[in-house]
């Protein structure tokens, strides 16, 4: 007992000692300077990311922050949760479902190991950066033009299939445009593709669709075809820069994806919000409205300016501008950061859905510049 008594109080003195070593000195100060490096700087009305402004959500943070106080430790029990919760979503195996650093990561992956089978057949704008990646890693892309509408020409994608194909990549809705790829189309792509390549749909705007659930091909997943699918909680769920997103496969390619992922282990803060917030269906409700309310400021503000814009089932509205460079330096002007034009395309400017009161400064700045850009 005296032992014990002794040992127990040693240990006491240590556990003191070791605290002692790590004063919190300045904590409120040095973590406001860190908090200060995130986000729109003040006064800038950021509407040039797709990002969600209201997110994370407050179950989010509330798990983060507990979760920081474990940071010293890997994330294992963490990734196994959330590959179980969206599994059982999705009605598959969690050896079916890939977590990363966001899609990213995932899709970079993606275009390493397929790029090494075969070309990329994918449409001739879209959101590329990984296809992009892959390229400069050897991989060859064939990339398809769009249709007379903006749209995803579903027809010249079969009809450019071929045997030197690998995987076919698809971003449904599509960035920048904001169209949905027509349901029915998209599935005949994937009767037509899947015995041979891949069919990967990023669905990284599927929750903000009118119709989720009849948009996605989560259920050639389960029915056995060789469909990727990747998701991710830096759109709807508010959390861009928390880095957590997931695919959905055979575990035949899960484990090819993962073959060819660079982290090792997750973000515990990132895996505890995705966490938290998954099923936080009153966050992902009153997001989606805000975001919906900021889109129909966009497009009324694109009429009310004699501009048209592309029909979106996202964050952020492609509008179609005299010169879209122009459009954007003059609303940098005024503190309004929306995106330059993407490429060929000099005459759409991608505008995303921030904060209700950025975009109403968006609304009012439009037709001022508009018309200036008609008096020049």
């Amino acid at each position: 007992m005296d032992i014990a008594r002794r040992t127990f109080l040693g240990g006491s003195a240590a556990v003191a000692g070791v605290a002692a070593a790590f004063p919190a000195f300045g904590q409120a100060s040095a973590a406001a300077t860190a908090a200060s490096n995130f986000g729109p700087e003040d006064g800038i009305a950021m509407l040039a990311r797709n990002e969600n402004p209201y997110g994370p959500a407050s179950s989010a943070l509330a798990a983060a922050a507990e979760a920081a106080g474990k940071g010293c430790y890997y994330s294992d029990r963490g990734l196994r949760t959330l590959s179980e919760m969206i599994a059982e979503r999705h009605s598959v195996s969690p050896s079916q479902v890939v977590l990363g650093a966001g899609s990213t990561e995932i899709l970079s992956a993606i275009a390493i190991s397929w790029g090494r089978d075969g070309a990329i057949l994918c449409p001739g704008l879209f959101w590329d950066t990984t296809v992009q990646y892959g390229e400069r890693q050897g991989a060859q892309a064939i990339r398809v033009p769009l249709a007379g509408d903006m749209n995803v020409d579903m027809a010249a994608m079969e009809a450019a299939f071929g045997d030197n194909v690998s995987l076919v990549q698809i971003c449904n809705p599509n960035n920048p445009t904001g169209m949905l790829v027509d349901a029915a189309a998209l599935r005949q792509l994937a009767a037509r593709v899947t015995p041979s390549a891949t069919l990967l749909v990023d669905e990284a705007y599927n929750e903000l669709a009118d119709d989720p659930a009849g948009n996605t091909v989560v259920d050639l997943v389960r029915e056995g075809h060789d469909v990727i699918v990747c998701r991710t909680f830096s759109k709807i769920y508010g959390m861009a820069g928390m880095r957590v997103g997931y695919a959905i496969t055979s575990e035949e390619n899960a484990q090819r994806i993962r073959g060819y992922m660079m982290s090792f282990g997750g973000n515990t803060c990132g895996l505890a919000a995705a966490i938290a917030s998954y099923n936080d269906t009153g966050f992902l409700d009153a997001s989606r409205a805000a975001i919906l309310e900021g889109r129909e400021m966009i497009l009324d503000a694109a009429a009310r300016s004699g501009l048209t814009a592309l029909p979106s089932q996202t964050n952020f509205v492609y509008v179609e501008v005299p010169d879209a460079d122009a459009v954007q330096a003059a609303m940098q002007e005024r503190g309004i950061l929306i995106r330059p034009a993407y490429g060929q395309w000099t005459q759409y400017s991608r505008v995303s859905t921030g904060k209700l009161e950025d975009v109403a400064r968006y609304a009012a700045a439009l037709p001022e510049i508009i018309d200036g850009l008609g008096a020049a």
